[in-house]
């Protein structure tokens, strides 16, 4: 076991310092490397595939409701930037420009999409008429970049992988319904799939996305009991389609203008499932976005049959949608336990001379370590049952992590005592005025993370100010 535990031994506790044991994480599971290009990382294929696997999930989700993909240009001419005044003013500060074509000066900068409201508008007030036009519900699958100061792969890096949806609708109704309904999308995407539960709210206006009337968020606690603002979905109301004259023909052949939506979630979901569900010993991912669920060890390789026999159980799981790996490297079984439990393969199955003898395998968690011999008839059920309890128990884990720490506050000083030892979500009232937001926030570093959908009356008054209380906030330190 000394291999073992040299294996285990290279991830920094993150006791002693989480910072470097999502570092440690993210570069022995090889998920990503580091490149020449400050605050860009190269996605290497187990970290890519784990992205495609929730690609996968939330692409279906759009498109089971009519959204179809689309693709835009990465460039974008400033003139366009500029037509929205709240939308540049919010992302001047992480534009890249690019300003010559070889070696030729342009006649006007291109910014490489932070964002790509512009150009779906220009697309839209180009194709929309009439109201027979409507709705257009597109999203793109994409990279987008933002001249990040600081950065940490997947969480915060200069070039990101994410999808953005932007759709245009006949009235108010059906954009605010669009709006949630992307929402609700996100919200089981993260709790179903992911297995990290979140806070559904709504942004005060202060934290909203820059040209939203409304910002809706998914919110998520980390381990060390920071906030993960997962995936975001606005309603843009008119701003955008007055700006760029999106407007048609409405049925009573009156020219109004389109209601209009964003939303969209990053690679950084892939830094939410490390931090939510990682431990001492690496990854813990869930089956539903694992590259590989299932990790067939054969034990005593070198005998006759041994080998051979992993490959026919790994085809006959494979034939069943699972997806499987039989590790026929020469390393010794107990290096291979620590390689495939670090990188978070949440089933081992180990098979051996005695166990093909006797027809059966021994299969090993990798949330709770506990070992389940299995008859290898009806194998396929008992790791579809094992996989959904695994499933569950993450994600009940991060539950009780979640609600173990969130804490009432009536008071700042309540706030800060709150925040004394770690770090927690801290549920007040207040009052709406920002000045009281910004109080909190400078004396406590939280800053608002949402005004949840379920509301709960904590008191009658703002933890701040004591005027009248009109929402339930949380605040929270934030990634």
């Amino acid at each position: 076991m000394a291999d073992n535990k040299k294996q285990v031994t290279a991830i920094t506790s993150m006791d002693e310092d989480f910072a470097q044991w999502y570092t440690d994480i993210v570069k022995k599971a090889e998920l990503v490397d580091y490149s020449s290009v400050r605050g860009c990382v190269v996605i290497r294929p187990y970290g890519y595939a784990i992205w495609e696997n929730i690609q996968k999930i939330f692409d279906k989700m759009i498109k089971d409701t009519g959204h179809e993909n689309v693709s835009m240009p990465m460039f974008i001419p400033e003139s366009l930037l500029q037509k929205e005044k709240d939308h540049v003013e919010g992302f001047a500060p992480e534009v890249a420009w690019v300003t010559h074509g070889g070696s030729e000066k342009l006649e006007e900068r291109l910014c490489v999409r932070p964002t790509s409201e512009t150009l779906f508008c220009e697309h839209y007030a180009h194709i929309i008429q009439s109201y027979r036009d409507l709705p257009k519900l597109y999203n793109q699958w994409c990279s987008v970049v933002r001249w990040e100061k600081t950065t940490r792969p997947f969480l915060r890096s200069r070039e990101f992988l994410w999808q953005e949806g932007h759709t245009v609708h006949e009235t108010e109704e059906e954009a605010r319904g669009e709006t949630l309904m992307i929402l609700g999308f996100y919200a089981k995407l993260l709790e179903e799939y992911l297995c990290i539960p979140v806070i559904k709210g709504r942004k005060t206006d202060k934290e909203k996305f820059a040209g939203a009337l409304e910002t809706y968020t998914v919110e998520a606690m980390m381990h060390d009991g920071k906030a993960l603002q997962s995936a975001t979905s606005h309603y843009f109301g008119q701003g955008f389609a007055k700006a760029f004259d999106m407007s048609f023909a409405d049925r009573n052949n009156n020219q109004a203008y389109v209601h209009q939506t964003s939303w969209g979630l990053s690679t950084r979901l892939i830094g939410g499932i490390i931090m939510t569900h990682g431990d001492n010993s690496g990854l813990v991912l869930p089956p539903a976005v694992a590259p590989v669920q299932v990790v067939i060890i054969p034990i005593a390789a070198h005998k006759p049959g041994v080998t051979e026999k992993a490959r026919e159980v790994a085809e006959g799981l494979r034939a069943a949608g699972l997806r499987v790996k039989v590790d026929e490297s020469e390393n010794s079984p107990g290096w291979k336990f620590a390689e495939h439990e670090m990188r978070g393969v949440p089933l081992r199955l180990e098979i051996g001379p005695r166990d093909i003898e006797n027809g059966v395998c021994v299969l090993v968690r990798r949330d709770s370590g506990e070992k389940i011999t299995a008859s290898l008839d009806g194998l396929t059920d008992v790791i579809n049952t094992q996989l959904t309890a695994f499933a569950d128990a993450i994600r009940e884990k991060a539950r009780a992590n979640l609600e173990g720490n969130i804490v009432e506050a009536r008071s700042i000083e309540e706030m800060k005592q709150a925040l004394v030892g770690r770090a927690r979500f801290v549920k007040a009232m207040w009052c709406g005025d920002e000045a009281c937001e910004l109080a909190v926030k400078e004396q406590t570093g939280m800053p608002s993370r949402c005004i949840p959908l379920a509301q709960e009356q904590l008191s009658d008054v703002c933890a701040v100010c004591g005027k009248p209380a009109k929402h339930m906030v949380v605040y929270g330190i934030a990634y």
